[in-house]
């Protein structure tokens, strides 16, 4: 078994994973990192072989996988050295579908999820706003209540797939008054009017993803649109932002991971003043801090990982992971090019990608200082953040 956290099944299932994304994915990642976003066609090339669906039960048009084979997946597209790749599809399905999986009636799921596991619908979700990343409950879109159903107005921003989305979960306040406790979650199509996707926007890193501001003036939502219970948007949110830092972090180990690998290789086949730069020690040395730092995150994210997998309550645990694994990732991606040297900083060498990419991972999903808001209110009031 890779570790004490995963059985035979999902080691298996890891070998799967890995031989298709390098057989089916890995050869274009640099073209699409190019191209600014992950094809249409290759979300249904993923669907056709269950993957956008693995944590979904197989009545709904999943595979039925548990927690671990999910993370397996999500560490699989991590390995691949493309933080873009990995967020346009684990973003349709652990951010985008998740909450239509959960909380959606027979209908919504028919119309919106098994499409979405197939790859036929692009899904994203869209809560971010201009002045609202982190503090949800400032959001200042709104929801009124008209004859039909809800007029939506408002903006949102750093929406991953926004720019291909076919239906995006929007957080919106239906009861102002009420602060956080006034959000509903609507399930709004790219082809409602009034819906209008703006900039796609250029990124640090995670290029091979679409990211854009959306516009939504005076958009009719159906009434039955509305994802869940009324009033009920911050607490799904909520539950939902458990996983979302679980796969970040474990999306920070993998990359960092592979970071190392490609400086050990490097090391090896590097000549410096006759010797291989391995056989420095101060190199050597290097690598280790390296390697150690990633087991820490790796072994922190895990107890995350099993605390939600058998007791679904990880916030503060989920938070820990988050915040280290995300710095971890900053440092590992650094440590890697610093290795390469000025090659390391060349854009022939993937490198510098992990690099960029590992950047957001200390700012995506929760900054790295609201993880420690979560964290300190653990700790000091007694009660999960």
């Amino acid at each position: 078994m890779t570790s004490w956290l995963f059985q035979p099944e999902h080691d298996l299932f890891r070998k799967t994973v890995r031989t298709f994304l390098d057989r089916e994915i890995a050869p274009d990642i640099e073209e699409w990192e190019a191209l600014g976003q992950v094809p249409r066609h290759i979300f249904r090339t993923v669907g056709a072989q269950g993957y956008l669906g693995v944590g979904f039960p197989e009545a709904d048009g999943g595979l039925g996988g548990d927690v671990m084979a999910e993370a397996v997946w999500i560490e699989e597209l991590a390995r691949l050295g493309s933080g873009g790749v990995g967020a346009a599809l684990s973003g349709h399905t652990t951010i985008g579908l998740m909450p239509i999986g959960r909380w959606a009636n027979a209908a919504q799921k028919a119309r919106y999820l098994r499409p979405g596991i197939r790859g036929d619908c692009i899904c994203a979700l869209a809560v971010t706003e201009p002045d609202a990343g982190s503090d949800v409950a400032s959001i200042r879109t709104v929801a009124t209540e008209a004859e039909g159903g809800f007029r939506l107005n408002g903006t949102k921003l750093f929406i991953t797939n926004g720019t291909q989305a076919d239906v995006v979960v929007v957080a919106a306040k239906t009861r102002p008054d009420l602060g956080h406790r006034g959000i509903s979650l609507f399930l709004v199509e790219r082809s409602q009017p009034g819906f209008r996707v703006g900039r796609r926007l250029d990124k640090l890193g995670w290029r091979a993803s679409d990211t854009a501001e959306l516009f939504f003036d005076d958009v009719l939502v159906p009434v039955d649109h509305l994802l869940g219970e009324p009033e009920k948007g911050f607490y799904y949110l909520r539950e939902s932002f458990q996983w979302e830092r679980i796969t970040l972090a474990l999306s920070a180990v993998a990359l960092a991971e592979r970071a190392l690998w490609d400086a050990l290789a490097y090391s090896q086949a590097r000549q410096q003043f006759g010797r291989a730069l391995r056989g420095f020690q101060v190199i050597r040395h290097h690598l280790v801090d390296l390697a150690v730092d990633v087991e820490k995150a790796r072994q922190l994210t895990y107890r995350a990982l099993y605390l939600y997998a058998t007791e679904g309550n990880a916030h503060h645990e989920a938070a820990m992971a988050k915040a280290y694994a995300g710095e971890m990732a900053r440092r590992v991606t650094d440590g890697a090019l610093q290795v390469f040297g000025g090659n390391g900083y060349m854009m022939d060498y993937p490198t510098q990608r992990y690099w960029r990419d590992a950047r957001v991972l200390s700012i995506g999903g929760g900054a790295t200082e609201v993880m420690y808001e979560v964290i300190a209110n653990a700790l000091l009031n007694g009660r999960d953040g």
